[in-house]
């Protein structure tokens, strides 16, 4: 598949602080690639890389063929960075206008071959902002400007979209039509690059995981490779409490159950009845991505 964007033995340092260390990573034509991490990890200098809001300190980016720093290769590419600021005065359907007018193809370069105002139309539809089309944007609530900025990143027919934290601050329901926005661009062969704190978010749109940890690549394949590679389950039981066991990558309580992420639920099982504490309802089943990520990171911050 044709690379739509590259990385190549990227390091990018602030004074003394190293971000990203020979990051090498292509992002090819048609992918939704989920970049997990957590904070300070890199994810954000990454995706500022790629859109030419920063230069790597060493190494090489390639955008669309060309540099980041071309205004007209960034034409092709919709971004939502982490914090945006819209002008509260104007109208929703006036930004959209607005932010379209930077790109002389949005509208015509519809699949469809759709005019403006019918492309207008859809973008609003498919983020759900038909209903706040005539509204200040000082009167919208936080998730409600959240979805508007995710929007904006799609309003030139871009080849390539970059979203960093997109449902910060959305509730359950607007997360999900949020993710049905982002779905319906992939469908129509949009190539998508995304980071979350929301591992589920990832689970559900994501093809690709690239895990990121101190500013290297941990992993990179499908969600399901990725739990995998890992060889991580998940021991569930009930009990009044639990000795310290070895081999327990992270715990948790929920509904009364004790959740141990082990990277062997055998030895784990048999270390638990040799204690003799009294527990019951065992269950051992293969992790999410969420402990799978608790794995990488754990396996890697053993050997610093």
């Amino acid at each position: 598949m044709t690379v739509l964007a590259r990385t190549v033995e990227v390091t990018r340092r602030y004074g003394d602080v190293l971000a990203l260390d020979r990051v090498s990573l292509d992002i090819r034509a048609g992918e939704l690639v989920g970049l997990l991490g957590p904070n300070g990890a890199g994810k954000s200098t990454l995706i500022n890389l790629f859109v030419g809001l920063r230069r790597p300190s060493s190494g090489t980016v390639e955008l669309l063929g060309g540099s980041p720093s071309d205004p007209v290769v960034r034409r092709g590419i919709g971004v939502t960075p982490q914090e945006t600021g819209l002008p509260e005065a104007l109208r929703v359907g006036e930004i959209v206008d607005f932010v379209s007018r930077h790109f002389p193809g949005a509208g015509a370069g519809t699949k469809n071959g759709a005019p403006k105002n019918q492309h207008k139309a859809d973008l609003l539809e498919r983020f759900g902002l038909t209903d706040l089309v005539k509204r200040q944007v000082g009167g919208l609530s936080g998730g409600q400007k959240r979805r508007v900025a995710v929007a904006l990143a799609f309003a030139g027919n871009p080849r390539l979209v970059f979203l960093d934290e997109p449902t910060t601050g959305l509730d359950v329901e607007a997360r999900r039509a949020l993710w049905a926005g982002i779905k319906a661009f992939h469908d129509d062969g949009g190539t998508i690059v995304l980071t979350s704190h929301y591992l589920e978010e990832i689970e559900a749109l994501a093809e690709r995981v690239v895990v990121v940890a101190r500013g290297s690549v941990l992993a990179d394949d499908t969600v399901r490779a990725v739990r995998d590679m890992v060889g991580v389950h998940r021991v569930s039981m009930t009990a009044a409490e639990l000795p310290e066991l070895p081999g327990v990558l992270a715990s948790s309580v929920e509904d009364g159950r004790i959740n141990l992420v082990t990277s062997d639920a055998d030895r784990l099982v048999v270390d638990l009845v040799r204690s003799g504490v009294p527990f019951t309802g065992l269950e051992v089943r293969p992790t999410s991505l969420e402990e799978a990520f608790l794995a990488i990171t754990a396996k890697e911050n053993a050997h610093v």
